[in-house]
This record gives C-alpha cells, sequence and structure tokens, in this order.
C-alpha cells in the first residue's frame, strides 16, 4: 500500500535518494513543472482544435461512405472532459489516502500527495493528444496506401518518455514520493482507456471495433 507497510518505506527510501541525487535542479524543475495544468492545458487545447479541424473537414466524405453520422467533435470533446475528470478524481483520493508527502513538502496544508496530480495532469494532457494525433494522422491516410505505423511509435515514445521526465523531475524536486507518481499513471490509464472506448464506440468514425456493425 502506498500509505503504510514495507512498500512505502522501499518507496521513501528510493524517493530519497533520488532527491538527493545528482541529476540537475534546472531540468528537473523544469520537468515537473511540464505537469503544471498552465502548460498542459494549452497544448491540448491546441491538438484538440486541430483534431476537431480535421474531423470537421472529413466528416462529410465519411458520411457518404458510410452512410452514418459522423461525430467528428465527439473525440476532441471528450479529450477536454478527460482532462477536467484529473482534479475531481485526484483530490477526493488525495483526502481520503492522506499521504505525508516528503520532506521538502514538510508543514503544508494538507497531507494529500497520493496520487500526484502533476503526474495525473501530465499523463492525461499529453497521452490524450498524442491520441488525438494518431487519430487524425489515421484519418488522413484514408484511403491511400497502407503505411508502416511510423508515426504511432514515434508519437507514443515521446508521450512516455516526457511523462517519465515529469515524474522524475517531481521526485528528484522533492514534490512527491514514486509511488505518487505511479499512482497517477494508473489513474490516467483509466481515463485513457475511456477515452478510447468513448469515441470507439460513438464517433461513428470506424476507428474502432466498437463503431463497427
Amino acid at each position: 500500500m502506498a500509505d503504510h507497510g514495507p512498500l512505502r518505506t522501499l518507496d521513501e527510501r528510493l524517493g530519497r535518494a533520488l532527491a538527493a541525487g545528482d541529476l540537475p535542479v534546472g531540468p528537473a524543475e523544469f520537468c515537473a513543472d511540464l505537469g503544471n495544468t498552465a502548460v498542459a492545458l494549452p497544448l491540448l487545447c491546441v491538438v484538440m482544435v486541430w483534431a476537431g479541424w480535421q474531423g470537421w473537414r472529413g466528416s462529410g466524405q465519411e458520411e457518404s461512405d458510410e452512410g452514418a453520422p459522423v461525430r467528428w467533435w465527439l473525440p476532441p470533446l471528450a479529450a477536454g472532459l478527460a482532462l477536467a475528470a484529473v482534479p475531481a478524481l485526484v483530490v477526493p483520493l488525495k483526502l481520503w489516502i492522506a499521504r505525508p508527502g516528503p520532506p521538502r513538502m514538510a508543514g503544508g496544508v494538507q497531507d494529500g500527495f497520493y496520487p500526484s496530480g502533476h503526474g495525473a495532469t501530465a499523463a492525461v494532457a499529453y497521452g490524450v493528444a498524442a491520441l488525438l494525433v494518431m487519430r487524425g494522422r489515421r484519418r488522413m491516410r484514408a484511403g491511400r496506401p497502407a503505411a508502416r505505423p511510423v508515426t504511432a511509435v514515434v508519437v507514443t515514445a515521446a508521450v512516455a518518455l516526457l511523462n517519465a521526465a515529469v515524474g522524475l523531475g517531481l521526485v528528484r524536486r522533492g514534490y512527491h514520493w514514486p509511488l505518487d507518481v505511479i499512482g497517477s499513471w494508473c489513474l490516467a490509464g483509466v481515463l485513457l482507456a475511456v477515452w478510447c472506448a468513448v469515441c470507439d464506440r460513438w464517433s461513428g468514425t470506424g476507428d474502432g471495433r466498437a463503431s463497427r456493425p
């Protein structure tokens, strides 16, 4: 468990070791700041607008090809709702688990540090932005000869490395324990899976199995 027991002891030992490590403070702080809503939200909004534009542009052709309405607005809207769900889920979990933070955060107004809000914000915002980009690229390639999924591999790897950097920065700067970050990734994974299920089921684009007859 994250709030007591041997796992917490190991987690805090690892957290102290990373916080006292050789990773430069400046880059660590920069990576940690990438989990701020002020950074992640504008980037996601740009991708949402792009994805909405791509969907609106191709919706007429898809309607004529499939004979079913295409809810081109659903993926970007669901992306915004997924990010909005982060604080709605993280805050109650923090209050319920009430895990104390690292020594740097001692004396704060509250002891809720599990899961990490910054970690969840980064994982959901950048994760769903990547999914929107890959979904848009598939729509742009519709009707063209099949190509190797280089874009999906590159985007997935970039998002994974970005979130790893955010998590490492949060621990290195003493803002969170490692398990706080891992817990936030688990929560983000659930939200991203829900986003995929909703878009595949109800967007009407035929990208997912659930939307096929």
